[in-house]
């Protein structure tokens, strides 16, 4: 950042008076500009033992599948996000479940919040963000071609929890592997 979006002055990184961290401060206006983690919302959407997901026609990881997630908004609920997002990927009509994990992925500053979800109806085609949306099975989901870790491994626990019926919340910590 150099300029200040307030006032459109100069800004420098320092440390603001009553704080710890380094900020972008304007030497105008004195607006401190905070840089904080973006928020992930997601749900699993199910129907009839079935997980809906998306094959993405974005980047990053374009052509990969994913469950419906992306970018919280101002101004609107985790549930509200959840239930945007899946209509925006997927134009699927969902009731919003219980929260089922939260996680922290600190070298990108997001925290994914990941939903149950229950398909209304199967009324479902892809969104602009989607090439493909699908059903699928335990047995049948493209594991190896699933974009994202904080997707992949929410979701192998989930469908392993729910073959044992003990859904159960998660939270934690994604740290990013040397392969990624």
């Amino acid at each position: 950042m150099n300029f200040c979006s307030h006032c459109s002055a100069p800004v420098e990184l320092r440390i603001p008076d009553g704080d710890s961290l380094p900020r972008f401060v304007c030497g105008a206006c004195h607006t401190i500009h905070y840089q904080n983690p973006k928020i992930i919302v997601g749900c699993i959407p199910e129907w009839n033992n079935q997980i809906l997901l998306c094959r993405r026609a974005i980047e990053p990881k374009i052509g990969l599948w994913t469950i419906p997630a992306g970018f919280m908004e101002n101004h609107e609920t985790l549930a509200e996000a959840a239930i945007r997002e899946t209509n925006e990927e997927a134009n699927a009509n969902i009731e919003i479940g219980n929260l089922y994990a939260v996680y922290s992925l600190p070298h990108i500053s997001q925290v994914y919040v990941l939903f149950r979800a229950r398909l209304i109806d199967i009324n479902f085609f892809p969104g602009i963000e989607s090439l493909e949306t699908k059903l699928f099975h335990e047995h049948e989901i493209p594991w190896n071609d699933i974009a994202f870790k904080v997707i992949h491994d929410p979701l192998k626990r989930f469908l392993e929890e729910r073959r044992q019926n003990n859904i159960q919340f998660h939270s934690g910590v994604i740290i990013r592997s040397p392969s990624q």
